[in-house]
């Protein structure tokens, strides 16, 4: 697909890379209605899965750009991973949070990742603001005072420049942008070499395999088994020092290896790639106009399959505070600082979680016999000889510091609720009535202040109505009557009484510094 709209002197936005990532933000910057350019050197959807994995959060950010529905399709529950020990005993459950789910969306899915990005692209291509171009090759990306330049070579082998006030590099984990901008990954301390195989399986091998998702913790050769949508099963199986990754690769090689669980006639390899398992992350997510988010930011070992959801969820994050600057919310000082927020919001996320997951690697990859024996006794010992479950949801971090509320309150940095809600009769989700930008959260008995850049919703009054008190049992919680919530939907911060909501508002007003006047009542 060659770039369909007339090309601009200067784009508001120029995205490098149009996979999951740089997709979902050429979607959410062009529905906040600016001029965009994303390239890819790729022409198609890559057509075999990567990731297999998303969570809720991802399926509220498919809600935000309209293609959920579209989405839906592709998606099943993810099913528990039982994590079984040296003598093949249960040591770990991981499994779904109880119902209701918080955030009107299964926590944790599986789907299939080639018609789910079509499905995002299907949507840019529906933004008359957005250009794409393929088959592009990017050679270099450079900034001065006004903007930055990505030279490009196209298809028909001429050359062009981009100019765009703004970039963002979700070019993959060899990111030509963040080479360009001169950032570094830093190494978390994981490299390990693994085999990824993919296996339409039919009736005769499903019948062979276990129902639950299998994390096979032997110190001979740890795997995971991962049910995915319909007849796909993944494995992810550990090579031996000394095995030859491309050797492994190999059909017949990777038959023998699948061979504990299934034979050739039991269904039909979709994919089989060698992998370096890594744990980095990016010393830096911005140089002045360049921005990196996805795999150039952080690559991540797929123990908790969450390497798509942290790409999008890095994109999620830039998007509304580039919007901001762009529309002209915030300028100076405080426009610089919003941006800077990124990187450390993303960096400091992404690498607690990618800690998180070592340690879940950590069990799932011990070698030694001893003390993957001394491992299971212990984790046994600590669940008092009871596997009880464990949720995934449990193993993700709030956010910290960056765009956030420095007075100290246990919602700030938790992602806030989407109840389904009822108002004159009509069902919808919470995000679907209240629409998008900032929003004030307070109990019906508290003031409602008017404030720029301030949607202003009282749950219970106005006939605004929850189904199944979501909202109401997380307010109780986390001890507020009073929420301030970012257009990405973090907790910006919490107040339980007037004096406190005063003082939150009036730090929410330092920090972002106001000069829209818009309030919405629901």
């Amino acid at each position: 697909m060659d770039a369909k709209h007339q090309r601009q002197d200067l784009y508001d936005v120029a995205i490098v890379g149009f996979g999951p990532a740089g997709a979902v933000a050429a979607a959410m910057l062009g529905d906040a209605g600016f001029n965009v350019w994303v390239g890819d050197r790729l022409q198609e959807v890559y057509d075999i899965p990567r990731a297999i994995a998303l969570d809720h959060e991802i399926m509220r950010i498919f809600q935000q750009i309209g293609i959920v529905d579209e989405v839906m399709p592709h998606t099943e529950p993810f099913t528990p991973s039982e994590y079984y020990g040296v003598d093949r005993q249960l040591i770990k459950r991981l499994t779904m949070i109880d119902k209701p789910y918080p955030l009107g969306y299964t926590p944790s899915i599986v789907f299939t990742q080639p018609p789910v990005e079509k499905a995002i692209r299907r949507k840019v291509a529906s933004l008359g603001n957005v250009t794409v171009e393929l088959g592009i090759e990017v050679t270099s990306v450079a900034q001065d005072a006004e903007a930055a330049t990505i030279s490009v070579k196209r298809p028909q082998g001429d050359s062009g420049d981009i100019r765009a006030r703004y970039v963002l590099g979700c070019d993959g984990a060899r990111s030509l942008v963040r080479d360009e901008a001169g950032i570094l990954l830093e190494d978390l301390d994981f490299d390990e070499p693994w085999l990824v195989v993919d296996v339409l399986v039919n009736e005769q091998g499903l019948a062979k395999l276990p129902k639950t998702s299998v994390q096979y913790c032997d110190p001979d050769r740890p795997c995971t088994l991962v049910i995915g949508p319909g007849n796909h099963r993944r494995w992810e199986i550990s090579l031996k020092e000394g095995e030859d990754p491309l050797q492994a690769a190999t059909p017949e090689r990777t038959w023998e290896l699948l061979s504990p669980w299934l034979n050739p006639e039991d269904g039909e390899l979709w994919r089989q790639a060698s992998y370096r398992f890594h744990a980095l992350v990016a010393d830096r997510w911005r140089e002045g106009r360049i921005f990196i988010a996805g795999d150039a930011a952080h690559q991540q070992p797929p123990f908790l399959g969450q390497g798509m959801c942290q790409g999008l969820r890095d994109v999620a994050n830039i998007s509304w505070k580039l919007a901001a600057v762009l529309k002209g919310e915030v300028s100076g000082e405080t426009a610089q600082a919003l941006l800077d927020s990124y990187g450390e919001e993303r960096k400091e996320h992404v690498s607690n979680l990618i800690n998180r997951i070592k340690a879940i690697g950590s069990v799932i990859c011990e070698r030694d016999p001893i003390k993957a024996r001394q491992r299971d006794a212990k984790l046994l010992a600590e669940a008092g000889g009871v596997v009880r479950d464990s949720p995934r949801q449990d193993v993700l971090p709030k956010l910290a510091g960056g765009m956030l509320s420095q007075t100290p309150h246990i919602a700030v940095g938790t992602i806030f609720p989407q109840p389904w809600m009822r108002k004159n009769g009509e069902r919808l989700r919470f995000d679907e009535l209240v629409g998008e930008g900032w929003l004030l959260v307070v109990d019906p008995a508290m003031s409602q202040p008017r404030l720029p850049m301030l949607n202003v919703v009282t749950v219970g009054a106005h006939g605004l109505l929850e189904e199944e008190s979501i909202l109401s049992r997380w307010m109780n919680k986390n001890e507020c009557s009073a929420v301030l919530v970012r257009p990405d939907r973090y907790v910006f911060g919490a107040a339980d009484n007037e004096v406190d909501l005063a003082g939150l508002l009036a730090e929410w007003q330092e920090r972002m510094g106001q000069t829209i006047a818009t309030s919405i009542a629901v």
